[in-house]
């Protein structure tokens, strides 16, 4: 566990800040590009303690008044059924989740913008799907040469075959459930026909990752690239900061390659690029706002370490190839870090040598560790949350807080009636078996009243853990790898 390293009220007032500055600049209208995650940023959460997972949605309430939004979402990731590992949902179910709470929140949104489109079942069913639920979507198209052509691009047959999506306010938010969904695509297209119109319109880029103006070889910033590993990002010097400031600014590779297009296609639309590089195009006030480097270094190494756990689950699935586990090999080294140093990871697979059975090791807010084995009636995990409560709770182990005359008929349920191979209770079964008892046994309810303490907790298990209780630690909020055995 680690303390504070990250002032998040701070950060909510300069980015605002910043980002009206920045609409202010081009007049008319900003499309802002959402680099991550707008809602649910566990990642900066992990690595910079303080940060809240809501951040930018705080921020974005903030200027609810002259923003809307625009979800953008590749049709190719839709074909291939790509989902967010964090959530296990699909890129097209997670559209739906981002617009359901933009809406519940207050916030305007335009519409979705399908990005690579051509005339395919998948893609054509969730457009179908959207304009049901009265959404509208904007089909945007494959350029050839893009992006080396801009005189392709940015003419009649590149940006201009693309529908023009209909905005009305000066700040038009463009985000997706994940990277490679065309998002600056999306934005210049729009800049392209809203100079059409007469309409002054301007592009940046709200960031978080990496942090520019913190070393290349800062844990914050190798965090990042362990978290993208998948996707080949490096981070590097922006050599155009450099150049024109005198300057050591962090960026990563695609930014910074794809910037002299990016500059010739501004040039192109606007007769001017406003930045001279890929840095001056972001809005990224993070690194301002960290209070404790210590902290921060410290849970950055943390969550190199998690991803590496990650990675592997992911390799042993063949959901990734096992060159990500190497890249992100090299970036614990380039930390000094080991595997290790994962303080559950011992504790855990002492457990199941000791048991020859599956076991979770639980590292609790002041450092304890618990463990849980794999018994009759309780699964590794369950075991674990239960004794964790109980721990948190000063309720002595002896105790029975779920009666086994309760736990054998759910097991039968399961077995005779549900189709289940497995008797024993996952996570969620016995959580809602412990809520049960809680309304007649005052130690069931003091166990029940612990659970907001598993917050930022870690939790390592020596198997891959069953989506529902993997679900469920994510739920109450805790920290969780796994070794690469089914």
């Amino acid at each position: 566990m680690h303390g504070i390293g990250f002032d998040n009220k701070k950060y909510l007032s300069m980015q605002s800040e910043k980002i009206e500055e920045r609409i202010q600049s081009f007049g008319d209208k900003l499309y802002l590009e959402f680099g991550g995650k707008l809602f649910d940023d566990y990642h900066a959460s992990r690595v910079l303690p303080g940060f809240e997972p809501d951040s930018k949605i705080k921020m974005l309430l903030k200027l609810k008044k002259v923003a809307e939004i625009l979800v953008v979402i590749c049709a190719n990731d839709i074909i291939k059924n790509k989902y967010r590992s964090d959530l296990g949902i699909t890129y097209d179910a997670d559209v739906i989740r981002l617009i359901d709470i933009f809406k519940g929140q207050g916030l305007f949104v335009s519409g979705v913008v399908m990005t690579m489109y051509s005339p395919q079942p998948a893609v054509d069913g969730f457009i179908k799907r959207l304009n049901n639920l009265g959404i509208s979507v904007y089909k945007h198209y494959a350029i050839e040469g893009y992006p080396s052509d801009v005189a392709k691009i940015v003419s009649e047959e590149g940006y201009g075959k693309n529908e023009y999506v209909p905005t009305t306010r000066k700040l038009v938010i463009v985000t997706a459930p994940g990277p490679g969904s065309g998002k600056m695509a999306t934005c210049l297209s729009q800049l392209y026909h809203e100079n059409l119109r007469g309409v002054k319109a301007g592009y940046a880029k709200f960031e978080t990752f990496p942090v520019w103006n913190l070393p290349l070889s800062h844990p914050v910033n190798l965090a990042y690239e362990a978290a993208t590993a998948d996707l080949n990002d490096v981070n590097m010097i922006d050599p155009y900061h450099l150049e024109a400031y005198g300057q050591l600014a962090v960026n990563y590779n695609r930014d910074v390659e794809i910037f002299p297009v990016v500059a010739a296609m501004l040039e192109k639309i606007l007769g001017y690029s406003p930045y001279k590089s890929p840095t001056d195009m972001g809005v990224n006030m993070a690194g301002f706002c960290i209070v404790n480097d210590e902290n921060c270094r410290r849970a950055s190494e943390g969550e190199i370490v998690r991803r590496y756990y990650a990675a592997l689950c992911d390799a042993r699935k063949g959901r990734i190839g096992k060159e990500v586990v190497s890249k992100i090999e090299l970036l614990m080294s380039k930390a000094g870090i080991s595997a290790d140093a994962r303080k559950t990871v011992a504790p855990a697979l002492k457990k199941a040598e000791e048991t020859g059975e599956p076991a979770v090791a639980i590292e609790l807010g002041d450092g304890r560790i618990v463990t849980g084995k794999t018994g009759d009636l309780l699964g590794a995990s369950a075991a674990a949350l239960l004794n964790a409560l109980k721990v948190l709770g000063g309720i002595d182990d002896g105790i029975e807080l779920i009666s086994p005359t309760i736990i054998e008929p759910i097991q039968k349920l399961k077995v005779k009636h549900m189709g289940s191979m497995n008797p024993r209770l996952h996570t969620d079964e016995i959580l809602l078996s412990l809520a049960i008892c809680a309304v007649t046994d005052r130690m069931a309810k003091l166990a029940l009243a612990q659970l907001d303490k598993l917050k930022n907790c870690e939790i390592h298990s020596t198997v891959m853990l069953s989506h529902v209780d993997e679900k469920t630690f994510k739920t109450l909020g805790m920290h969780v790898t796994c070794e690469p055995q089914r």
